[in-house]
């Protein structure tokens, strides 16, 4: 979620004038607010820190998976002061640490600012983001909302990065996942900073953009490899939107302009903040990596959401972006309150063609079974890619994309299984590009328990090469990262 400005905010209830319903605000503890679906079954809160130092192995660690596995996600470390919204969680992140066939755990919250004055007062202070934003605090220069820090994970220039689209990303120190406080690039860095930068493989370049609902509404920036900020770029937008993620090839840098839309005066008359708007189409803007916000080039499209994109690439005159699209918003993750979760969205992997020379845009989908949370090979970020591993459904399984053949492979974990994301892993020394291992966390509804569940990239519907057993559970959550043995031997001071 965005950053919110003060005096913006301020000005908007102004002009609005003291009509305005501010009743609807979180101005207090207010009545007891409906329980929230994502409070329930495996999407509860684990609020227990826990280091396990020996963990049991089914099967066994490949002798080059050495490293630390990481994921982040939402957990509540009290119960929501009004209604709750699954994004708003504090962030956790949960590690696998493999060394020499042998797996330990630790799970650690992500020590926010906001979460350390929680922690002092013993409750939620915070409202969420299915509540009004809380003029009080705005009235007293604070935020209405807290930087949870709880989207997903980046490791550039020796640091592991805990994100969230609304702010500033928090650094975190391995193996122990102790926070060491939040990243500004040494002051440099002036607007929000996206769940889902990309780092180049080749370059080390960090890219990363950040959006609000005030102008201007989408700042695009460069990180050199060696951590420093090299420019920062506004591109305009005819209005604000909720852009979750973006994609990069070799040369060029791809927005999505979708049409779920903020608007505070819509807040303002007791409407939602955010609103999937469909008449409204969708853009898909292409801009060279370092250029200005003038030389961007826009592509209509019939109206969708993306919350996340596989990969992009240059080809000939094109430039080719495969993601997991949704027809619209999906209502069970729109801002406001539900006892029930609804039907989900589907979300298929698709593919858009922009064609550079014509202006022209073709576009389809890649399958029909629903699926999201996409993953590569990092090594083949911006460049053609031929596999994608992705998340089926409601984390009923792992799907492997062959897209060059447009074949899939399917590894389901048996019933009552529930996986996560995959996260790819290369081998040492490994030269195809499935050459390597899928990990992720698996959740075993009868044992109330999960495991780190390794996978053979290349023989994915196998039985698991490992299976190291945690004797608690661990959430639903949103994205992992592998960091190397070597990266944690060498994180930066």
């Amino acid at each position: 979620m965005p950053q919110y400005h003060r005096r913006e905010v301020l000005r908007t209830a102004a002009l609005l004038g003291a009509s305005a319903p501010l009743g609807g605000f979180a101005l207090g503890d207010g009545p007891k607010r409906p329980s929230s679906p994502f409070l329930e079954g495996n999407y509860g809160p684990v609020r227990e820190e826990t280091t396990i130092d020996a963990l049991e192995v089914v099967g066994k660690i490949p002798a080059d998976l050495e490293g630390m596995y990481l994921r982040n996600g939402p957990n509540p470390q009290f119960p929501p002061k009004g209604h709750y919204h699954w994004f708003d969680g504090d962030g956790m992140i949960h590690g696998v640490r493999l060394a020499g066939g042998k797996a330990s755990y630790r799970n650690r919250f992500v020590q926010t600012p906001g979460l350390i004055e929680e922690k002092a007062a013993g409750k939620a202070l915070y409202g969420g983001l299915a509540d009004m934003p809380d003029l009080a605090k705005l009235a007293k220069g604070g935020s209405p909302y807290k930087n949870v820090a709880n989207t997903a994970l980046a490791w550039h220039d020796g640091k592991l990065l805990a994100l969230w689209e609304g702010g500033e990303p928090y650094r975190v120190r391995l193996p122990g996942l102790d926070t060491v406080g939040g990243e500004t690039f040494g002051g440099k860095l002036r607007h929000a900073f996206t769940a889902h930068p990309k780092v180049d493989p080749a370059t080390g370049e960090m890219l990363f953009f950040g959006y609000q609902p005030v102008g201007p509404y989408l700042q695009y920036s460069v990180v050199g490899p060696d951590g420093a900020i090299r420019s920062t770029t506004p591109i305009e937008l005819p209005r604000p939107v909720m852009m979750h993620d973006f994609a990069v090839t070799e040369t060029k840098t791809v927005f999505m302009d979708l049409p779920a839309t903020f608007d505070f005066k819509r807040m303002m008359a007791g409407g939602p903040m955010l609103k999937y708007e469909p008449d409204r189409g969708a853009r898909f803007g292409v801009l060279p990596r370092h250029g200005k916000g003038s030389e961007i080039r826009w592509f209509s499209s019939p109206s969708c959401y993306v919350f996340h994109t596989l990969n992009a690439h240059d080809e000939g005159d094109e430039v080719v972006l495969t993601a997991a699209r949704l027809d619209a918003y999906p209502d069970d993750l729109a801002t406001k309150p539900t006892e029930a979760r609804t039907n989900p969205v589907p979300t298929r992997l698709y593919r858009w063609r922009f064609n550079l020379k014509t202006g022209a845009t073709t576009e389809g989908p890649l399958d029909d079974v629903s699926a999201d949370f996409p993953r590569l090979a990092d090594a083949r970020l911006g460049r053609d890619n031929r596999y994608g591993y992705l998340t089926k459904g409601e984390w009923a399984g792992l799907i492997k994309y062959d897209l060059k053949a447009g074949t899939s492979r399917h590894h389901d974990f048996g019933p009552g299984r529930l996986a996560g994301e995959g996260v790819f892993v290369p081998r040492d020394g490994s030269k195809a590009e499935d050459d390597g291992y899928v990990l992720t966390f698996v959740f075993d509804q009868a044992a109330q328990a999960s495991e780190l569940v390794v996978l053979s990239a290349e023989d994915f519907a196998a039985a698991p090469l490992a299976r190291v057993k945690i004797p608690r559970r661990v959430p639903h959550g949103f994205h992992g990262i592998w960091v190397t043995a070597d990266q944690l031997a060498h994180q930066h001071a």
